[in-house]
């Protein structure tokens, strides 16, 4: 197949696309920035948000067969700072909408279990998303990307498919530089012995090593393109919840040191429960994650050691 994906750059998208290509698909990678993490891309450079402002569909080199987008300004408290990255994310999205909607292209779309609000029910499955109780400008951006994907499809026809992706972490993270992500940012801050600040101690989370990730979404791209499945929403997570006190331990006694931690209220637009519920992913996708959080972190660990991220 032929796979177009946007945000290709991003941790997700290199790691999507090197998959697909280890399969033999022909992938066209698009951001806004170069790729830093693999050289074997068809990159292309494309300005989603100006294409967005100008009302221009996105003009891939060929047709592909699925496009995938995940393209989006992601870090939450980042947009409850600077709410007009949230309208970025909807600009984004209607250049890959309108190119779907005139080519009859499948579409994949990154959404995130931050539609779900600050949910403290266990176990959250994909109808209990409650729409009105948006948490942040970013989960509002989801939630709006997610009714125009059905709007498309209810218009339009078009085939697509959301993913909900929770707390995704592992190899092509840790660029600190660029975008703060807990995880790395832990993992190097405790190895170096500095201290860190944890916003919230008894958050619950359910954090995705990216290699289960992936595979739910090559799957999801696979009957997608087949037409089995359309129009349909799915989490893609462990399907366990961890506090974040959790995450720091495992981090510490992987790097052999004493976290010296700060713990902090949760910050404005912070979902503090969320552990979702994977049983539509495994029915109708076959998904079957097999990194828990101690063996996922203990990987990362590892991966940036290996990429010279750690001394």
């Amino acid at each position: 197949m032929r796979i177009l994906i946007t945000g290709a750059s991003g941790q997700i998208g290199s790691n999507l696309a090197v998959a697909l290509l280890q399969q033999g698909h022909a992938v066209e990678a698009t951001d806004i920035r170069r790729n830093t993490w693999t050289d074997k891309l068809n990159e292309h450079i494309v300005d989603l948000v100006a294409l967005g402002r100008q009302s221009q569909p996105i003009s891939p080199r060929q047709r592909p067969d699925v496009l995938v987008h995940l393209a989006a300004h992601a870090k939450v408290f980042e947009l409850v700072q600077s709410p007009h990255k949230a309208a970025e994310n909807v600009l984004m999205l209607f250049p890959i909408l309108e190119y779907a909607r005139r080519e009859g292209v499948p579409l994949v779309l990154a959404s995130s279990r931050e539609v779900y609000g600050d949910i403290h029910q266990w176990i959250t499955a994909e109808p209990t998303a409650d729409f009105v109780v948006s948490r942040s400008p970013y989960s509002a951006s989801k939630i709006a990307a997610e009714a125009f994907l059905y709007a498309y499809h209810q218009c339009y026809n078009l085939p697509c498919l959301a993913f909900r992706f929770s707390n995704v972490y592992g190899r092509y993270d840790c660029d600190l530089s660029r975008m703060e992500r807990v995880i790395p940012l832990f993992i190097d801050r405790i190895a170096r012995e500095l201290p860190i600040e944890v916003y919230g101690r008894d958050k619950i989370l359910d954090f995705t090593y990216v290699d289960d990730c992936i595979s739910g979404v090559v799957a999801g791209i696979a009957q997608l393109a087949a037409g089995k499945i359309s129009n349909e929403t799915i989490n893609l997570a462990y399907g366990r919840g961890y506090a974040l006190e959790d995450v720091v331990n495992i981090i510490g006694a992987g790097l052999g040191k004493t976290p010296q931690v700060t713990w902090l209220p949760a910050r404005a637009g912070e979902v503090t429960r969320y552990v979702a519920d994977i049983s539509k992913a495994t029915r109708l996708l076959g998904y079957a994650p097999r990194t828990c959080l101690s063996a996922g972190l203990l990987q990362s660990i590892a991966w940036q050691r290996e990429a010279g991220f750690l001394k």
